[in-house]
């Protein structure tokens, strides 16, 4: 599933709060973990799409399911990495734009 856009930064580091919850609770925390983790990984795979969201809801389910590792910022590093990707095919684009203006192929 490929994604034309970029979700919102804000809606990444809300997901991430959501996933950081589970420290609010000591106990509770780690039993929401086996709950969200599936559901996490599912919204991102929804969310990123193509090859991003496949490797990234893999990444986001062991992170949420394994205890400890719930401090990493997947989603908001999800889109900090479409950022990027997007910004070399954009870069990428102008180059041959450019190139076809001038007549060069």
């Amino acid at each position: 599933m490929e994604r034309k856009y970029t979700p919102g930064l804000l809606f990444c580091l809300v997901m991430d709060i959501i996933g950081y919850a589970s420290y609010t609770i000591p106990i509770f925390g780690e039993v929401s973990d086996v709950i969200w983790a599936p559901i996490s990984a599912f919204i991102f795979y929804r969310t990123f799409g193509g090859s991003l969201g496949t490797f990234g809801s893999l990444f986001n389910f062991i992170e949420e399911l394994f205890p400890g590792l719930d401090f990493i910022p997947s989603f908001t590093l999800g889109w900090a990495m479409r950022q990027v990707t997007q910004r070399r095919v954009m870069r990428g684009k102008k180059r041959v734009i450019a190139a076809a203006g001038n007549g060069i192929k």
